[in-house]
């Protein structure tokens, strides 16, 4: 993951604001082979003080019992599709899919979230307390249930500043903190889907999650977290923070050649369309020094097989 504070972003376009009161949500994300986190994360979403009107999940071809026992799934408050995709996506395709269908439904903004993060019952309902602004991009807090920090660091603008902010008592007082570079738990209108198109399916992994968020501000639709909404996600186990060039990146230890391969394909793939060749390949050279230096020289050759394939837009599932 990389965080850049210097990155230059336009200013926010006047964009018409409908408000609406109680607007209809459906709750999208998709899941592969793990069928008790994936029914886990629909029991939660059960459990909402104010719950959804749709759920839509995208099953990636699960070779398991997933998609049996969602199937199986009864009396649960809310309009529920388990969608049988017919190949692999990944997470960005099949939540490209679940939105579609989502918004097919009547929805009027869609919840991302992944099958391994749960929403405190209360969260959806703080998301709503105010009248639904569909300019903006509401999320919760996301936090790691084993420490209790962020699962990821959240950027927000403070003081007239953007920073990096690690916990709750990092925050702001107030009930929302301007922020942005979220995906998970992000609510997402109808309005800024038409406006920016739909997700990027063929990122497959490890890439959705920042162009998507990119794109959304690029277009002038601001994020906001809500300090009382709570999304349980546990984080990486062993990550390594460190600036490079100004920008502050975050390395996981020992990912698996097929993550790695996503995370930096998609990384010089994006990068190259927000800021060009040189910085592409800056931020490709910043992670294969952290590879060589956490994971060893092993991985050079699937390294560069990935800057590769990131440099000549070749997307899709890895080979």
């Amino acid at each position: 993951m990389e965080a850049n504070s210097e990155t230059y972003f336009p200013p926010f376009r006047n964009v018409t604001k409908q408000l609406l009161e109680k607007p209809v949500v459906a709750v999208v994300f998709a899941t592969m082979n793990r069928s008790g986190t994936a029914l886990a994360c629909v029991n939660a979403i059960a459990s909402q003080s104010v719950p959804p009107a749709f759920v839509v999940v995208a099953d990636n071809v699960s070779t398991d019992d997933t998609a049996e026992r969602l199937l199986a799934l009864k009396n649960l408050p809310f309009d529920f599709t388990v969608h049988r995709m017919t190949e692999n996506r990944g997470n960005a395709g099949g939540v490209e899919e679940a939105m579609e269908i989502a918004f097919s439904k009547g929805a009027d903004a869609v919840w991302i979230l992944d099958d391994d993060s749960w929403p405190r019952p209360g969260a959806l309902e703080a998301m709503l307390e105010d009248p639904y602004d569909d300019s903006t991009v509401l999320h919760p807090i996301q936090i790691d249930p084993k420490s209790g920090k962020f699962t990821w660091p959240l950027q927000i603008f403070h003081e007239g500043k953007w920073g990096l902010v690690f916990s709750m008592d990092d925050m702001p007082p107030g009930k929302q903190t301007k922020s942005r570079g979220v995906w998970t738990g992000a609510l997402i209108s109808k309005k800024i889907r038409d406006a920016i198109g739909p997700v990027r399916g063929e990122l497959f992994i490890r890439g959705e999650d920042e162009e998507y968020p990119w794109r959304m501000e690029q277009s002038g639709f601001p994020h906001a977290a809500v300090h009382n909404a709570v999304l349980d996600h546990p984080g990486p186990s062993d990550i390594v923070h460190w600036e490079f060039l100004g920008k502050h990146f975050f390395f996981e230890y020992g990912l698996a050649d097929w993550k790695l391969y996503y995370k930096i394909r998609n990384m010089v793939w994006l990068k190259l369309q927000q800021s060009g060749a040189i910085k592409a390949l800056s931020v490709a050279c910043a992670y294969a020094i952290a590879c060589c230096r956490f994971d060893g020289f092993s991985r050079i050759p699937l390294i560069f097989r990935a800057a590769r394939d990131g440099w000549k837009g070749r997307l899709g599932k890895m080979p």
